[in-house]
């Protein structure tokens, strides 16, 4: 469906009625206003900077004799060739995501439910991925990070859980009863924990902070405080598990000195990541050859596991410790470490430190988020170029910022009504939203990535359709309705294999509490789609499902997604008696920004707000509700509307729509590349129209894609804005759209727009508007006129001096800019001017101070 100009809501509604009805009364036309052009979107994946190592490992054990025995791939009879790969190194960014995968180790056993943290460490021969401070030989286990102390400390040990003083490779002070890593026994004051008696053992492997400061870790309280209990994040040290075959992979999260300051890596600090894999200790020499002789510690080093290779361990019940990830920083398994140095970009706020000079600001869209990362640093850095500054916000608020003055360009993927100077669009990014999602597989079998969705399923969640629990179970109308998606025989039917367990975070899609053009997207798929418009009308799916009575016949597409429900169960626990709330509203409990979704699904926090807090030591006790905990690794299910950048910077699964009747498409280069090729310019000056219907019947084109267009008044702007706004555009459709991490590079999640090929209307669109934002040379609108509206499809004029758009060899064909024209005035007669004149007056004078009141009150309403 074509679509025409967005309105600047409420009050510019009014206005228009105003105007129309006072251009009847006088005989002056009012200008047309026509239907809402569609925005049209792809994006494009970047490869970063990759890493490959392979090293030989093996086991050994010393007999009495001197002699060596080895403990050898089986598959080979000779040492594990082991192989690590890293999908990207340079220019990372706080918490983004770099795949690590690995072939040829030895296959782990005794699969704990976690992988992250302490949970991970009650399992045989895994992969052990930590981020440390330093690179190369720099790097000692003192600076790598771990978020426990019993993950890098073996305090007041018994002689069958201190294997490591036998390490065949260890150094004379690792062997002592009471030591440190570095020779340094800490005092008795420091760490009183430790038993001093000689009869047991303990190796304590300090963590040096970034600063200096030396955290013994001995117990909890001598850890540096990001490993609180209470910590803002969750760990991001993995202990993985090797497949029979020997391979592997994990989404290894980087951290940067914002989310963890005591290890402090950042583009100043050199930081790796650290890869061992775990083959077990190498014994010294043993005292007999008879095993039944051997000393406890001997034994305990001589240990092979107590599980058969891809065994799970879900209950942590104990594990042999010379075949654990416990001892990673012993000198048998530190020894096999692959060292992945890794370089860190710009801080946020490097504009803020290092250029002093006031920010240009550019309001709107959150789609330019991670675009904005790279680009901000490329301005600002450079004393030829204004100092750029990204402030994201609603796209309809950037609008109505940057049309009434208040901002140089807002940052938009649709067209929106310009009351007052004509505005022009220059396409600066492609790129577009996706359905996030962490989903794991049943008995923790890993995750699930191949997840396919449909209109009907997502309006489903968006209409918070789904029960959630037996509390939701009672909504009139929904009484039959499944609690959670995984339990809709048609989820089902397209992603079989999943657990049935209800989970109420499976009962929402965690989105947007505010405007957007990302839910106009959304909302324009699923009106495209009749089952999913015949369900929201009210008729039940195939299974008997119906819409929440709440949201039927709910009009759609729409820039906001409301709450409607005001469903309130009765009932249930105390907690819940005492704490009554809409229930439905606390299953989707939305938020503010696309940022936020992303961090929960990396995360596996759900922002559902049912957990009920008690405080029973008052009298009455204190009921409180808030934000449910994390869901446990292996049992994640959630979904969110995410940017296609933060799913690429955070690495995000996302899931693939459903197109033509049973065809599915993920966001690729190649489906947001489809989808963009059916776009149609419109005006000389306005954005493109794309109409859904036609994208879905294309099949190939990803439903997702979306295109940023940067908006600017073509008169009365500042000369210097116009200025820096006609640079931003050209440098953005230039050099911001190399693929890369770099500063003024173009990151992952977006397609490049190119001089030629499919992009190339684009591109010209794109150098159009820079000039004509420059020049700022757009005739004015006659004064009889009034003010002047922008309506899709409306010629403006060239500006002197300047060429016309160049036809496009390929894609969307460019349209040829046109004069402006306005709508014809009626002539008054002599007889009747003298009664209308002051009529006209009276009228144009409100009309003035009403639309200055408007736009003030519309600022207001979204700061």
């Amino acid at each position: 469906m074509r679509r025409g100009p967005r309105r600047v809501r409420a009050l510019r509604l009014g206005l228009v009625a105003l105007v129309v009805g006072a251009s009847a009364a006088t005989g002056v036309t009012a200008p047309a206003v026509a239907e809402r052009p569609q925005p049209v979107t792809p994006r494009a994946a970047v490869a970063g900077d990759a890493w490959s190592q392979t090293k030989s490992m093996q086991r050994e054990f010393i007999a009495a004799d001197g002699t060596s025995t080895a403990i050898s791939d089986p598959n080979t009879g000779g040492a594990w060739q082991v192989t690590v790969n890293a999908d990207h190194t340079q220019n990372l960014r706080g918490r983004e995501r770099v795949g690590i995968t690995w072939s040829g180790a030895q296959p782990s056993a005794g699969r704990a439910n976690d992988p992250f943290g302490p949970g991970g460490v009650n399992q045989e021969y895994p992969v052990v991925v930590l981020q440390c401070r330093g690179t190369g030989d720099a790097i000692t286990p003192e600076t790598c990070w771990t978020s426990s102390f019993a993950q890098r400390s073996q305090v007041s040990k018994s002689g069958s859980d201190a294997g490591w003083t036998e390490d065949l490779h260890a150094g004379a002070a690792a062997k002592e009863k009471v030591s440190s890593s570095n020779g340094t026994v800490p005092d008795a004051a420091t760490c009183p924990t430790i038993d001093r008696t000689g009869l047991l053992y303990t190796r304590v492997v300090p963590f040096v902070a970034a600063n200096g400061t030396v955290f013994p870790a001995c117990d909890a309280k001598t850890m540096p405080p990001e490993a609180a209990a209470d910590a803002a994040l969750p760990a991001n040290e993995m202990y993985a598990f090797t497949d029979a075959a020997g391979g592997g992979s994990v989404q290894f999260e980087v951290r940067t000195d914002v989310e963890n300051e005591s290890l402090g890596c950042s583009k100043a600090t050199a930081c790796s990541i650290v890869v061992i894999p775990i083959v077990g200790l190498s014994c010294d020499t043993a005292s007999t050859d008879d095993a039944s002789k051997l000393s406890v510690t001997e034994k305990s080093c001589r240990r092979t596991g107590q599980f058969l290779p891809g065994s799970s361990n879900f209950t942590s019940i104990g594990v042999d410790q010379a075949a654990s990830p416990l001892l990673w920083w012993s000198e048998s398994n530190w020894r096999n470490r692959f060292v992945i140095p890794v370089t860190f970009g710009d801080p946020p706020d490097t504009c803020d430190i290092l250029d002093p000079r006031a920010p240009t600001g550019f309001y709107g869209s959150e789609l330019m988020a991670q675009a904005a990362l790279q680009w901000a640093p490329a301005y600002c850095l450079n004393k030829k170029r204004f100092k750029f500054q990204h402030n994201q916000m609603p796209d309809q608020a950037g609008f109505s910022l940057m049309a009434s003055g208040g901002g140089a360009a807002a940052l938009v993927s649709s067209k929106y009504e310009a009351t007052g100077d004509p505005v022009g669009y220059a396409p600066v990014a492609l790129t577009g939203f996706g359905i996030g999602y962490i989903i794991d597989k049943p008995d923790n079998a890993g995750e699930f990535t191949d997840l396919r969705l449909n209109a009907r399923l997502l309006a489903k969640l968006i209409t918070q359709s789904y029960t959630g629990s037996s509390f939701g179970a009672g909504h009139p109308g929904m009484e039959q309705n499944p609690w959670t998606i995984n339990r809709d025989p048609e989820f089902v039917a397209l992603n079989p294999g999943l657990t049935d367990e209800a989970m109420e975070a499976g009962a929402a899609l965690l989105s947007l509490s505010n405007s957007s053009d990302v839910i106009r997207q959304l909302t324009e798929y699923l009106a495209s789609d009749k089952d999913a418009m015949a369900f929201v009308k009210g008729k039940a799916d195939p299974w008997g499902m119906r819409v929440n009575p709440s949201y039927r016949k709910i009009k759609l597409p729409r820039d906001e997604w409301p709450l409607l429900d005001d469903y309130v169960p009765t009932g249930g626990t105390e907690c819940k008696a005492n704490n009554p709330s809409t229930y439905f509203n606390d299953l989707a409990a939305p938020v503010s920004t696309l940022r936020k979704i992303a961090e929960a699904l990396l995360d596996a926090w759900p922002n559902v707000q049912t957990r009920c807090d008690t405080d029973l030591s008052v009298d009455p006790p204190i009921y409180k509700l808030g934000r449910t905990e994390r869901q446990h690794y292996g049992h994640r299910l959630m979904l969110g509307v995410v940017s296609l950048g933060d799913a690429q910077r955070y690495g995000l699964r996302t899931a693939g729509l459903e197109t033509r009747k049973g065809r599915y498409v993920t966001p690729t280069t190649e489906s947001l590349t489809a989808a963009v090729k059916l776009a149609e310019p419109t005006g000389g000056r306005g954005p493109f129209e794309m109409d859904m219907a036609e994208l879905r019947k294309a099949g190939n084109a990803y439903p997702g894609t979306m295109l940023v267009y940067t908006a600017a008044r073509l008169q009365n702007l500042d000369k210097e804005d116009a200025a820096k706004v006609a640079q931003f555009i050209r440098t953005a459709t230039s050099e911001g759209q190399r693929p890369g991490s770099g500063n003024g590079q173009l990151p992952g999640g977006f397609v490049p727009i190119r001089k030629s090929g499919a992009t190339k209307a684009l591109y010209d669109r794109a150098q159009s508007v820079a000039r004509a934002i420059e020049q700022q040379k757009v005739p004015a609108a006659p004064p009889e006129a009034g003010s002047a509206t922008v309506t899709p499809g409306a010629p403006e004029a060239v500006p002197a001096g300047e060429p016309a758009a160049a036809a496009p060899a390929a894609g969307p064909a460019a349209a040829a800019p046109e004069a402006l024209t306005m709508p014809p005035t009626k002539a008054v007669s002599s007889e009747w001017s003298g009664r209308l004149l002051p009529v006209l007056l009276v009228l144009g004078l409100v009309f003035s101070v009403v639309s200055a009141v408007s736009r003030v009150v519309v600022l207001r309403s979204r700061r």
